[in-house]
């Protein structure tokens, strides 16, 4: 799987431009604030339909514009697709794949893998739950686009729910009502965990294993889901929370307040952890996605490492770097460093400047 071509119009900082890229490692370098990683927050959109760094889809749309669109070409087993992204200031985007319009977002999770890597994600161990949640759901969408299915119907249930506890408290069929919106959140719910402790215990081998190398052999990491509730026990356990849900106003029980623990030693480093032994702990997570997605989809994934190289030591850029054969890879930074010319063995270089890019369109060898 790898990008062949990317259009924007009207998108971010660009009126116009269109980009042919190399299956390999796609170098885009500029100074700050010229669109670099505007090119990349495009692909992602293009692979799950939202901004890494947004929620509001208006705010992806060209300053004085209307609507924007985004326009992707990329080769799977051999076969050119296309998905095309129309972003709108009033009203909904609207998504095509290969020019079909798509109903659902399942649809188009999937598709593409992709993972991105930034700065902000080395902070993912000692982030806060929602941080961990958000990986766990994205990870998962691609993996298993029924996941989002459930997850976007348990969201709704859950806003459903909490609206009726904050604003119908005289209400005489509160009870009965509830009791509909409880059988659905159960419903639902119980699927989400399932579903993320699997994913859990197919992740946690592969992450020992690169956490182990990344750390010398001195140090084991351990993962662990802290699911709020179990599913034998979550109708029992929503339904006793009910008094104290309606006294606050919300749900507060479910796996929309689950998180992930990484131990080191049984040591729990979301706390207790230095900065090194959670960064370490966040790249090899990362890591650790890469070859999950290669083991159960049967090709790799495209990763996408905006300005990330910078915040690693030579070490750790080392590691990270093995693992970039045999996967697209699109890395943005203000310069080249001697570091990496030495450490890539083939690279496509675009410079960006004032939202134009520059293809240099000689494949340097080092």
């Amino acid at each position: 799987m790898y990008i062949r071509h990317l259009e924007l119009n009207n998108y971010r900082n660009y009126q116009e431009a269109a980009i042919d890229f190399d299956p390999g490692i796609n170098i885009i370098y500029g100074d700050n604030a010229q669109g670099k990683t505007n090119l990349i927050e495009a692909i992602y959109l293009c692979a799950t339909s939202k901004s890494h760094r947004l929620s509001k889809d208006k705010e992806l749309i060209r300053i004085n514009e209307k609507d924007a669109h985004v326009y992707m070409v990329f080769e799977k087993n051999d076969i050119i697709e296309t998905v095309d992204v129309h972003l709108k200031k009033i009203g909904k985007k609207n998504i095509a794949i290969n020019k079909n319009p798509i109903k659902k977002l399942n649809e188009l999770f999937g598709l593409i893998n992709i993972i991105m890597f930034s700065p902000e994600d080395l902070g993912l161990i000692k982030n806060g739950p929602k941080d961990r949640r958000r990986f766990i759901d994205l990870e998962l969408s691609q993996l298993k686009p029924l996941y989002m299915y459930y997850l976007s119907h348990y969201h709704k249930v859950l806003k459903q729910r909490n609206q009726l506890l904050k604003n119908n408290h005289n209400r005489l069929d509160m009870q009965s009502l509830l009791d509909v919106w409880d059988d659905q959140l159960v419903k639902y719910g119980t699927t989400i965990i399932e579903m993320r402790k699997n994913f859990i215990e197919d992740l946690k081998p592969i992450l020992y294993e690169k956490h182990l190398h990344l750390s010398g052999k001195k140090e084991t990491l351990d993962m662990v889901y802290e699911n709020d509730v179990d599913v034998e026990d979550y109708k029992v356990k929503l339904a006793a929370a009910r008094t104290g849900d309606l006294k606050k106003g919300t749900t507060t029980v479910g796996p929309h307040r689950d998180d992930i623990r990484f131990d080191i030693n049984k040591i729990d480093i979301r706390i207790y952890g230095s900065q090194g032994q959670q960064r370490t702990a966040a790249l090899a997570l990362k890591l650790s996605e890469i070859e999950l997605i290669k083991k159960q989809v049967n090709h790799a994934p495209i990763l996408l490492l905006d300005d990330v190289l910078s915040e690693l030591d030579h070490q750790r850029q080392h590691y990270l770097i093995e693992h970039l054969k045999d996967i697209q890879t699109f890395i943005t930074c203000t310069g080249i460093d001697d570091f990496i010319k030495k450490e890539l063995n083939g690279y496509q270089l675009y410079q960006i400047k004032d939202a134009k890019v520059i293809n240099e369109s000689d494949l340097h060898k080092c």
